[in-house]
């Protein structure tokens, strides 16, 4: 059977259709989600899809219950557009999230009437949502720095979407990986508080835990956005490598967690195929972003006091 994606709030903020992953070199990456990960390889299969409105080339993959867009600029990166502008100051990096919304239109009424800057699909400001609008993006300015689109519509060809995806998600638990299951995005923060009140008070998000996270030496608050968890996360001292990124970077995207059974054999398997890591402590292990393309991915056989995506 297909999966049934959870929602929050009063417009329906459901399923993450994807989170984009920002290269160079969109060939380079799709090598690395689906040797490394076992990614189920949906679009761009022969040769990367091109959009030339926005001048990038990407794919689409599946890793576990995450689908995974790989992008890049083509190259040299036009910086007027907004790949290229991204790729020009950022570089290799995670860039953004998106959501299916089963009503788009009254939560870009909601997001207004919260002072929120919506922007329109090839730019410029939303007054009022043409009903007709298939996506928007909240300003990051005022989304705790998450890049995120709001779509109505679902990822042409999802897996999730298929009735074949209870038999096709159990193919990653007997991957080398053992990923049982996607866990969270991590947004780093300056001001946590003030995070927490623009998800919680502005995107009807469900606080779900909160504390103080040793090994990535931050506090965190985590949340449930639609069928997905967000960890918004301070970190308490500037050397760590959230400090690091949140002093260079500000609010921003900054990692991916995935919820394994057996970290012993992720590390075995990351070895062999020359990524380095290191086991933060007994439950947790991170990839060298060197090796994995600016992004840490965390994986973890933690649970989650009130997870609601625990089976």
């Amino acid at each position: 059977m297909q999966k049934i994606a959870k929602t929050t709030g009063s417009h329906g903020i459901g399923q993450m259709i994807h989170v984009i992953h920002m290269s160079d070199d969109v060939e380079k990456l799709n090598r690395f989600y689906e040797d490394v990960f076992g990614g189920l390889h949906f679009l761009g299969v022969d040769e990367p899809n091109y959009l030339p409105i926005e001048d990038r080339y990407a794919g689409l993959f599946m890793v576990g219950d995450v689908c995974i867009e790989t992008m890049a600029p083509a190259l040299p990166a036009d910086g007027t557009k907004p790949v290229g502008k991204f790729y020009n100051k950022f570089g290799e990096h995670l860039h953004s999230v998106g959501y299916k919304v089963d009503d788009l239109p009254g939560l870009a009424e909601r997001l207004l009437a919260k002072g929120v800057y919506i922007g329109a699909p090839g730019g410029g400001k939303i007054e009022k949502l043409d009903p007709e609008t298939q996506y928007f993006y909240p300003s990051p300015r005022d989304t705790a720095g998450l890049m995120v689109e709001m779509c109505r519509i679902d990822m042409p060809n999802d897996p999730r979407d298929l009735e074949t995806w209870s038999s096709q998600v159990k193919m990653w638990r007997s991957h080398p990986l053992t990923i049982e299951r996607f866990s969270y995005v991590t947004l780093g923060v300056r001001d946590l508080e003030s995070a927490v009140s623009t998800y919680v008070d502005v995107m009807e998000a469900v606080p779900v835990q909160q504390g103080i996270d040793d090994a990535l030496r931050a506090r965190f608050q985590t949340v449930q956005l639609g069928d997905c968890l967000l960890q918004l996360a301070q970190p308490l001292e500037e050397h760590s490598d959230l400090g690091r990124h949140v002093a260079k970077w500000g609010n921003m995207i900054y990692s991916l967690r995935f919820k394994v059974t057996d970290l012993d054999s992720v590390e075995s398997w990351l070895k062999r195929k020359n990524i380095r890591t290191e086991r933060l402590r007994e439950d947790l292990v991170v990839t060298d972003v060197e090796d994995s393309y600016g992004a840490p991915i965390f994986f973890t056989t933690e649970e989650i006091p009130g997870d609601p995506f625990a089976s």
